[in-house]
């Protein structure tokens, strides 16, 4: 059925209610076997063969309950969590809200998840760790880590990033290291360059000879002092990839009701800001450190400026709201039209050609 017809129908629920509805459907779903790799698109980043560069973001499937299955739309990778070491509830109801004629989202979750004992119980169920799997198995998965509400406030919140290594590492293909998440309160300060050499200095050393690749997840919202810190910390600490960007708090001119709520805002508001950022970082990495690009994706169009602008690979998870489940193959097919219209032969070429 074109999600163009069921689309109406799903806006009637509260937001919340129909992403939970989503994930239930696809977990009724049979497995797809492995994504092939496609000759024009398939990349390697951090030592990760990605058959397609298309992935999805972290938050849609917060504990691990379909990230398997996501190969069946057409993604390359996906992102499960965020996961903290403890469950917790996250924010009071309600805390996801459509902004529908600015094609956008704001969300305050607060990193709401049954903690990261059951999701790797869970995980382990339909993923071998990395040891004793087979190239083919499944698509690319990575989990996403973060410190709980309690841990941040009391200023542990490092040690909660050390647990997340420790547990998550032997199920995943990378680790993403998430300090930028607008809703829980003082998360963004591990941003600061003191703050997250003592980060990256413990997350690195908890990794050991492990060689899980561990990438970083920032905000948008920085300062040119930020993006220069930052920068150089993930050289520092030899950090694989860096991620570009998290939601945003600021709020440009939109037209919803729903405008004036708290939390992160992400869609299409966000794609100018993300791609400035992620522009930013590259102008002062070059080729050192592989770019993730994510924020306000909605189209072969924009994952292709995205890439020419210095990103590896490309992320995404609003759209899907008001564009359907199978957007990455959309996305996937148009990059490729892209790519024959310029006489590309591989995604890679492209990468960073506009920096």
């Amino acid at each position: 059925m074109s999600y163009c017809l069921i689309r109406p129908l799903l806006f009637t629920l509260d937001a919340e209610r129909a992403h939970n509805l989503s994930i239930a459907a696809l977990r009724m779903m049979p497995t797809a076997k492995p994504l092939a790799a496609d000759p024009m698109l398939e990349t390697t980043v951090a030592g990760i063969r990605f058959p397609n560069p298309v992935g999805l973001a972290a938050g849609y499937d917060k504990d691990g309950r379909v990230a398997h299955k996501m190969h069946g739309l057409g993604f390359g990778f996906a992102e499960l969590g965020t996961l903290t070491p403890l469950a917790q509830p996250g924010n009071p109801q309600p805390r996801l809200f459509r902004l529908v004629e600015d094609r956008a989202v704001i969300n305050r979750f607060g990193f709401n998840n049954g903690g990261q004992g059951a999701a790797a119980d869970r995980i382990a169920r339909y993923r071998r760790p990395k040891e004793s799997r087979s190239g083919g198995e499944g698509l690319v998965i990575g989990i996403n880590i973060g410190a709980n509400k309690d841990a941040t406030a009391a200023g542990r919140g490092i040690a909660d990033y050390v647990t997340g290594v420790t547990c998550m590492a032997p199920l995943a293909d990378y680790l993403t290291v998430n300090i930028s998440s607008p809703n829980t309160p003082g998360l963004r300060a591990l941003q600061g360059r003191a703050a997250l050499d003592d980060l990256l200095g413990a997350v690195m050393a908890a990794r050991g000879s492990d060689t899980t690749p561990i990438f970083l997840k920032v905000a948008p919202d920085l300062e040119p002092a930020d993006v220069e810190d930052i920068a150089a910390a993930c050289i520092d600490h030899r950090v694989d990839a860096l991620i570009v960007s998290n939601t945003t708090v600021t709020r440009p001119a939109l037209r919803s009701a729903h405008a004036g709520e708290m939390g992160g805002l992400s869609g299409a508001p966000l794609t100018d800001l993300s791609h400035a950022r992620l522009k930013d970082f590259r102008r002062l990495l070059g080729t050192k450190l592989p770019l993730i690009g994510v924020g306000g994706i909605a189209s072969g169009a924009q994952a292709y400026a995205r890439i020419r602008a210095g990103a590896s690979l490309v992320q995404l998870y609003s759209a899907l709201v008001y564009e359907g489940p199978y957007l990455a193959k959309r996305i996937n097919a148009e990059l490729k039209g892209l790519m024959t219209r310029d006489g590309v032969r591989n995604i890679v070429d492209i990468v960073g050609v506009d920096a």
